[in-house]
């Protein structure tokens, strides 16, 4: 058997981070995504690579989390890839039609490549991001506590 080659952790540690703003940039709303897009990226040359286009994808799940998968349906998606002018290059992918805002992702995925640039983004954009998730999560938390309803056994005596 030949010999495995050495994964760089620190390669690895960079493209979770990516997957990580990958992922909050698709759960960010447009009206955040373009007064960002004009604060960082006003100046910058962008090539399109593919798309922006929209199309389906299968929905798998799986029984109990864990076992035999099925397919639940289908969805629609939107993806585009850009390159900027030093070569980075973006990928953007968010569920619905909105093709512009796979754009904006994919520019951003870009230029979160450059170490420069990332941190600007973090303040820019990702911050707030994150804070209106949280946001989001916690009101719906609190609306369905307060549907909570506790069941309790009573139990009768023989009389």
């Amino acid at each position: 058997m030949g010999a495995q080659p050495k994964t760089d952790t620190l390669n690895e540690d960079a493209q979770n981070g990516r997957k990580a703003v990958s992922g909050l940039l698709a759960r960010a709303l447009s009206e955040e995504l373009e007064p960002a897009l004009q604060a960082l990226a006003g100046d910058e040359e962008i090539t399109p690579l593919r798309g922006p286009e929209t199309g389906l994808v299968m929905l798998r799940g799986r029984i109990g989390g864990g076992g035999s998968g099925f397919n639940l349906g289908e969805t629609t998606v939107s993806r585009a890839s850009i390159r900027l002018s030093d070569g980075l290059v973006g990928h953007g992918h968010c569920l619905g039609t909105d093709r512009k805002k796979a754009q904006m992702i994919a520019i951003f995925d870009a230029l979160y490549q450059r170490s420069s640039m990332a941190e600007k983004l973090e303040k820019t954009l990702l911050g707030k991001v994150r804070t209106r998730i949280a946001s989001e999560q916690k009101k719906q938390a609190e609306e369905t506590a307060a549907t909570r309803v506790d069941f309790f056994t009573m139990v009768r005596g023989d009389n």
